[in-house]
């Protein structure tokens, strides 16, 4: 018998000694949590200053190669100047700052309405075949109308100026990609999950709920990425079409009344906020994918 008991008393004590506590577990892992935001961050960095070099290069490049006049196109440094070193150059950020917050609004807008339909769609297609059957063409019909054609019908519908029409047209920008993305993260849901969850009695609601939701969270988060210059795209052809404020109607007027400073620090602007929003729903994403303990590489 002392044999036999034995082994099993050096088994408990080395398995005591080895196995790290609870404690231990729970730093590992939010140690591993955070190299993993850490990595993101330094990446969305790089991708960042990357990206920014790029643009300037080609935008020096084109201006440069195909001999655009200096009085219609601005180079870096013009635009750099007329935001910071020329006189007046902070009544001119100001003034810029009051029309980027109208579009942000308006964008917001567009970006809440289209994520929100979006979602609500693809939990829908997911627990009624019939449904993503009978509503699926009407999204990609949505998708095959040019906008500028669709803007003005939308307009006359719900009225100029108003910010249901805002929210309609950045919504339809938005809706399409992300009602996508979402499908495809729903379907992708782990089958032998929605076997546990049927074998423990559960519906399709519930496996929706508890399986596939929390597993399509990299595809949410890619919609988001997605979205996100979209809604910027949409508000500002809502601001051109219909509110007349904002960056959009903003541009236009710069165009007439040649203020072509004015209208390439408006385009600078925007598109460093576009990609700024992007990189930041990047980090997010690893954050929140980490915390829930699903991998973030993006290398695979």
């Amino acid at each position: 018998m002392s044999a036999v008991q034995r082994p099993a008393t050096v088994t408990v004590a080395d398995t005591a000694s080895v196995d790290p506590s609870a404690a231990d577990v729970g730093r590992q892992i939010r140690r591993a949590a955070l190299r993993s935001l850490g990595r993101a961050v330094g990446r969305s960095v790089l991708v960042a200053v990357a990206t920014f070099a790029i643009v300037l290069v080609l935008w020096v490049g084109v201006l440069t190669v195909f001999g655009v006049s200096p009085f219609i196109a601005k180079g870096p440094l013009d635009v750099w100047a007329f935001l910071v070193t020329v006189d007046g150059a902070e009544e001119n950020r100001a003034a810029l700052a009051g029309k980027l917050a109208v579009t942000l609004r308006h964008a917001f807008t567009g970006f809440v309405v289209g994520l929100a339909i979006a979602i609500l769609a693809a939990v829908l297609f997911r627990l009624s075949r019939g449904a993503e059957s009978a509503l699926m063409p009407v999204a990609m019909l949505l998708r095959s109308v040019p906008l500028i054609a669709l803007a003005p019908v939308i307009i006359l519908i719900f009225g100029a100026g108003s910010e249901l029409s805002v929210a309609v047209i950045g919504g339809i920008v938005v809706l399409f990609p992300a009602l996508v993305t979402m499908v495809f993260g729903l379907k992708s849901a782990s089958p032998q999950m929605l076997d546990v969850v049927a074998v423990y009695g559960g519906n399709t609601l519930t496996a929706v709920r508890k399986v596939a939701l929390p597993g399509a969270l990299p595809s949410l988060f890619a919609a988001i990425r997605v979205s996100v210059p979209g809604a910027i795209t949409g508000a500002l052809l809502a601001e051109m079409l219909s509110t007349g404020d904002g960056v959009g109607f903003s541009a236009l007027q710069n165009v007439a009344q040649v203020k072509f400073n004015d209208l390439w620090a408006s385009v600078v602007a925007v598109t460093a906020i576009s990609l700024a929003l992007y990189l930041v729903v990047q980090v997010v994403e690893t954050a929140v994918l980490a915390r829930m303990g699903m991998t973030t590489d993006r290398r695979n």
